[in-house]
């Protein structure tokens, strides 16, 4: 039996990075792994490829910062709606490319002492490439396959977004462009265990190291660690359970290398999600992501993200 298994994604045991301290609103960072979120974890099928659709939805709120005095003056609100289409394809059974490109719709709204003011943007994000190599596996054993696996992965995010978006002649803030204007490559592990015919853990450790970009800004450094466990449910339904960690430095934002103070820093989410076997290798996702333990620097709110998809295999 064939299926799309989609672990995905999941919990710290890991350590934390560095911090440092302007102002302005916080960049809505990633947690968890969207490659085996929307492609799944047995995504090593040779001369197969694999399509994926995302809608996720991403909310959070920071305190602005008066640079000379460090006091907090306003408050950003930042939703972000961010459609993704995925696709891989596996050379071999040790060798898998992915490439997502994002489109983003956002809605940033500051408020200080004169008011609130909103803006909306909406605009290509920046599309990234992952190359997933599998460095070892058990043995090949009938019913179950090989049972376990570990990958090396590498990826680039391209700055290939807009990232130039402007109102009345003017730039706008940065948390309102549509992509970040700078390169990030990324590397990490991440591992997969069958338990049984029923269920599998998948776990991953990631680091991404942020570009700067024409502008001087620099979102945050991230160390990512996920772990999940997923049992089938049924011939329709397999449950996910996951747990993903995020540790965030602050971003850096002019070339003089300031801070800002009230981005960056560790949080905890538990994720359970649903997956759903629609035939025909037609496979839809739905997830929750929820923040249960928050350790970030100055004023910050995140609240719970969304996400819903469809996979085929083909």
């Amino acid at each position: 039996m064939k299926t799309l298994r989609a672990p995905l994604c999941g919990l710290f045991l890991l350590l934390s990075a560095a911090l440092a301290p302007r102002a302005s609103a916080c960049s809505i960072c990633r947690c968890g792994d969207p490659t085996f979120n929307a492609l799944g974890a047995t995504i090593y099928a040779p001369g197969q490829f694999r399509l994926a659709l995302d809608w996720e939805r991403f909310d959070k709120e920071n305190g602005v910062s008066d640079p000379a005095s460090g006091e907090i003056v306003g408050r950003d609100a930042e939703i972000e709606n961010r459609f993704t289409l995925s696709v891989a394809y596996s050379f071999g059974e040790r060798f898998t490319l992915v490439g997502r490109l994002p489109f983003s719709v956002r809605r940033l709204t500051s408020t200080d002492e004169s008011g609130a003011v909103t803006t909306s943007t909406s605009g290509l994000s920046d599309p990234d490439f992952t190359a997933l190599f599998r460095v070892w596996a058990s043995p090949f054993r009938p019913g179950l396959g090989r049972r376990a696996w570990v990958s090396l992965v590498a990826g680039v995010k391209t700055p290939w977004g807009r990232n130039d978006l402007s109102a009345n002649g003017e730039r706008l803030d940065e948390h309102a462009q549509s992509g970040t204007g700078a390169t990030d490559v990324y590397g990490g592990l991440s591992a997969v265990v069958q338990l049984d015919p029923q269920s599998s853990v998948f776990a991953s450790f990631q680091y991404r190291r942020t570009g700067t970009n024409d502008y001087g800004y620099r979102y945050g450094r991230v160390t990512t660690a996920n772990l999940a466990y997923e049992r089938k449910l049924g011939r329709v339904v397999d449950a996910v359970l996951e747990a993903n960690w995020r540790h965030a430095e602050q971003d850096v934002v002019d070339a003089d290398g300031n801070r800002d103070p009230n981005t960056g820093g560790d949080i905890v989410y538990l994720t359970p999600r649903l997956i759903l076997d629609l035939g025909g290798g037609l496979l839809g996702r739905v997830g929750l992501q929820i923040p249960i333990v928050k350790s970030l620097y100055g004023d910050q709110t995140e609240r719970p993200n969304v996400n819903i998809g469809l996979t085929a295999l083909f």
